[in-house]
């Protein structure tokens, strides 16, 4: 088929009359949210589980409701990937239907919000407690008919049990003050502590505390104290390659081939997303102040942290890069080194494959004659899975005014001002690509980190003297190599006379490699995140005894 033969029909199944055709979703009390129908070729995984920005999702539909018990899904109801219900062919489908619950929260300054609070599972509304969702029904669907079909919503996701404390996982969990003046109403932190091997045994000791950042997670999965079953599941949390890597951090950590160290993960999920970016925010509220004057002083003080800057490091991948970053270079006297893996865009030249400075839509890059959809992501032989204009539809459909709860909507919430509707200010609308510049001046001065060391690298450069450690794959799936690459170019040019202090920043760029590329190229990617913490753990002892001070405690954990 000719490529225009293939343009017309693609158009065709996007531009279809409006179809008569309507669901009618009823729950038992008045509620606020987002009420989602998903529409699925198949039984398995349930259809509320098979929706992604990835080649291989289903069709979800969604609409706002307010103080009600019912809500209607129909012809003018906007959908991902298909954009309404006419796009949809005849045939036979399975459906389910979930209300994700909005809770209200009269904030400070005098805004009243509606939004979708985690409760424990990390910002899934597939499986957040209390959310209410419909059994799976096979119906035959016609888009051209005049069709009703009635759902209820007869369960309710159960609650999430607390994680249990080992040995040597211990979950805190504190009111933070600050938060909850933001929020109006009580907020808490949470982390997870992996205590070194020898902890109750050595009560004089004291440590130091590698910061590990990320997305949210229950507890902690890269580390178990006994082996799993062969056959066991790949990835951090089990087999890869035949290893078993949590055993083997495990094995590792009680043998003494490993610098003795509390490594703590935030949990720090919000009312927009499961981790909040680890800064102060308009939007989200001040996580930066909250996480370094009232969390990690808790810590440290509860599980004998040295609790003075050289002993602090600080490392993550993806969000947790970029949040690595930010804690470094927004608080530079509290931590004492960074190591940043393949992070969220760290210079908004390079969003990904938009310039937000410089381009006027995020969905097509324009010239006289052409236009051509602008790449969100890509697998690892490069073949493109979904675009910008793709993946901000699939957020719009899941949550408007930046309740998605996705990768956008979080940048969004945290980086751009409060607009006049008191959720955050568009920086891309989501209808039709364009990008407000005033929004993004606001990103540039506060949240651009590439852009803020260059600006303030005279007072803040000497305080990151050695202390920047980047690592990305040149095939990274969202394209985040071109922001690190530029970020390159300004450090490395602190090397130029009269442009220091000499940052000392190291960067490894993968060959080849997607997403999650941690640093050294010869090893499989199984291997590299499976011994993350191995191969960080003494890199980083050799920063810190090399530039603590001299009266610093470098014995008492050192047995």
């Amino acid at each position: 088929m000719r490529l225009s033969s293939l343009l017309l029909l693609s158009a065709a199944l996007f531009a279809q009359p409006k179809s008569p055709a309507k669901f009618e979703v009823s729950w038992p009390k008045a509620s606020d949210g987002r009420l989602l129908l998903i529409v699925s070729t198949s039984a398995s995984p349930e259809p509320r589980s098979a929706v992604s920005e990835g080649l291989g999702t289903q069709q979800i539909f969604g609409v706002d409701v307010e103080s009600a018990r019912s809500g209607v899904i129909d012809g003018s109801s906007p959908g991902y990937p298909r954009a309404n219900l006419s796009g949809i062919p005849s045939g036979d489908y399975y459906v389910q239907a979930v209300l994700n619950i909005y809770e209200t929260f009269h904030r400070s300054g005098g805004r009243t919000l509606k939004l979708p609070m985690d409760q424990g599972e990390g910002q899934h509304w597939n499986r957040k407690p209390g959310n209410l969702y419909s059994e799976p029904v096979k119906i035959h669907f016609d888009p051209a008919a005049a069709a009703s079909v009635r759902i209820e919503l007869t369960k309710t996701i159960p609650p999430i049990e607390p994680a249990a404390d080992t040995k040597f996982i211990k979950h805190v969990r504190i009111q933070s003050q600050l938060l909850t003046a933001f929020w109006g109403r009580p907020m808490y932190l949470g982390a997870i502590v992996l205590l070194p091997d020898g902890f109750a045994e050595h009560p004089d000791a004291h440590y130091p505390v590698i910061y590990s950042q990320g997305h949210f997670q229950r507890t902690l999965t890269s580390f178990r104290e006994t082996p799993q079953a062969a056959g066991g599941r790949g990835g951090r949390g089990g087999r890869g390659g035949g290893v078993d890597y949590p055993y083997k951090l495990y094995q590792d950590w009680t043998s003494g081939r490993l610098p003795r160290m509390l490594i703590v993960i935030t949990q720090d999920a919000n009312p927009f997303y499961d981790d909040s970016y680890a800064v102060n925010s308009a939007n989200v509220g001040p996580y930066g102040d909250a996480l370094t004057q009232e969390l990690y002083p808790y810590v440290e003080k509860q599980f004998r942290g040295i609790g003075e800057p050289w002993a602090r490091t600080v490392y993550g991948a993806s969000t947790g890069g970029w949040r690595a970053l930010a804690l470094q270079v927004l608080y530079p006297d509290f931590f004492n080194g960074a190591w940043v893996f393949c992070p969220d865009p760290i210079d908004f030249n390079a969003y990904a494959m938009v310039n937000l400075y410089k381009d006027d839509n995020a969905f097509f890059a324009k010239s006289q004659w052409k236009r051509v959809p602008i790449p969100m992501a890509r697998d690892g032989s490069g073949t493109i899975t979904s675009d910008m204009d793709d993946a901000l539809r699939l957020e719009l459909v899941l949550g408007t005014r930046g309740r998605s709860a996705e990768q956008f909507d979080i940048w969004q919430a945290v980086y751009s001002p409060i607009g006049q509707d008191g959720y955050p200010a568009l920086i891309i609308d989501p209808r039709t690509g364009a990008i407000d510049h005033k929004v993004a001046g606001y990103w540039k001065e506060h949240y651009d980190l590439d852009y803020i060391m260059q600006r303030d690298w005279k007072t803040l450069g000497p305080k990151l003297i050695g202390k920047l450690h980047f690592a990305v794959g040149e095939l990274d799936t969202y394209c985040l190599e071109r922001a690190v690459h530029l970020t390159q170019q300004f450090l490395d040019s602190t090397r130029e006379p009269g442009k220091g202090p000499y940052a000392d920043a190291t960067f490894d760029f993968g060959p080849g490699r997607p997403h999650g590329y941690s640093g050294d190229v010869f090893l499989p990617a199984a291997v590299a995140s499976g011994t993350m913490q191995q191969r960080m753990m003494p890199v980083m002892l050799e920063h810190m005894l090399k530039t603590a001070p001299k009266e610093a405690d470098t014995r008492s954990w050192r047995y």
